[in-house]
């Protein structure tokens, strides 16, 4: 076993885990908190107060240059000439073939400056496609290891954060960020972003910014029932949002149609990139497979890889289920063929050899009220 420990990367909180009781996982190559109290509590703090999470795994990779935005246009398939300086656009980078390299966030930090926010368990990967697919005068660095990552979620994540800095929260609305921002005397970049449904923050700054802002933000909180949380409420939250997961809901065998992220796909714009003949093709003669959101109505939890039948036909499988925390429902999303997934129908899960009855229903599942 230690053996194992020792090929996992930490991040730069990793001796922060164990005084908060946090219990460990490998993730992605990453040892990684699964949970401090409990998932469901963890859950319920960001859902009614608020959760801080340790993301410093994900990866940031900077493009810089006089044809930043001529390059970035072609690696993805969102329309990367609508963001503006301090606005962040979420999107997806293809394969020729439609399939998806990774799905992403870009922060445009002014012109020729952009920082990219990647999965970390492909961010090798990503580089070496982006070192591939370069041209022109754009310059690519790989920051990841310079870069921690806490994510502050919840309804209460602004109060909470503004009791720490001078800068007004107010003002960075959705999908918005402010570079150097002071929180607790530390330079960070405060970006209005999240992996949960709900409102919040992510919070991008040095390795040693990171740790002294996690005890900070943790101690600041805590009168208004703030948690650390871990990777198990990351993934309920963001599977009740409907939230995709690299390597779940999209993957190189996934392209965005299928996985139902069609707004991150921008047919439309003038330049090529890559992957959009593939998925013109998918558009005009519509996807073979689709996302769907499932219910259970025989007793069985759904998840990862369970098959999915209709009339005796295997017709696809799940791609996440759990029981719902907040919905206190055996929920899940499948990815099956499209003529299979109108909304109500009844389909059977293979849970343990036995072949349960769920049914189709809409998604997401959770919308937090506005």
């Amino acid at each position: 076993m230690g053996e194992l420990t020792n090929q996992l990367q930490r991040t730069p909180l990793f001796e922060y885990y164990a005084k908060y009781g946090g219990k460990t996982i490998d993730f992605g190559g990453w040892e990684l908190p699964v949970q401090f109290s409990s998932i469901k509590e963890e859950h319920e703090a960001v859902r009614t107060k608020a959760g801080l999470f340790d993301v410093s795994h994900m990866g940031e990779i900077f493009v810089t240059g006089k044809d930043s935005l001529a390059y970035l246009q072609q690696l993805v398939t969102n329309d990367v000439s609508k963001i503006q300086n301090g606005q962040a656009q979420y999107t997806a980078m293809c394969y020729e073939n439609g399939g998806t390299v990774d799905d992403l966030l870009v922060y445009k930090i002014e012109d020729g400056h952009y920082m990219l926010v990647v999965n970390a368990s492909n961010i090798e990967k990503d580089f070496e496609w982006m070192q591939k697919t370069v041209f022109g005068d754009v310059k690519l660095e790989n920051h990841s290891a310079d870069y921690g990552l806490l994510a502050l979620q919840g309804p209460l994540a602004e109060k909470i954060l503004q009791r720490l800095t001078g800068e007004d929260l107010a003002e960075i609305k959705a999908f918005r960020f402010k570079t150097d921002v002071s929180i607790d005397g530390h330079s960070v970049i405060v970006s209005r972003t999240g992996y949960t449904g709900e409102d919040g923050f992510e919070i991008y700054g040095s390795p040693e910014a990171v740790v002294a802002l996690w005890d900070a933000i943790l101690a600041e909180g805590a009168e208004d029932g703030l948690v650390p949380c871990g990777l198990g409420a990351r993934d309920t939250l963001r599977f009740e949002a409907c939230l995709a997961l690299y390597g779940q809901e999209i993957s190189e065998n996934i392209t965005p149609l299928e996985a139902g992220l069609n707004f991150v796909v921008k047919l439309n714009k003038e330049e090529a990139f890559m992957g959009k003949e593939a998925l013109a093709f998918q558009k005009e003669n519509g996807i073979p497979r689709k996302s769907v959101g499932i219910e259970m109505i025989d007793k069985g939890i759904p998840r990862h890889g369970y098959a999915v039948y209709s009339s005796g036909e295997k017709i696809g499988e799940v791609t996440t289920g759990t029981q719902s925390p907040s919905l206190k429902k055996n929920i899940g999303l499948a990815l099956i063929s499209k003529e299979h997934a109108e909304l109500g129908s009844e389909v059977e899960i293979e849970i343990r050899n036995k072949r349960l009855k769920a049914k189709i229903v809409e998604t997401p599942f959770y919308k937090r009220s506005k």
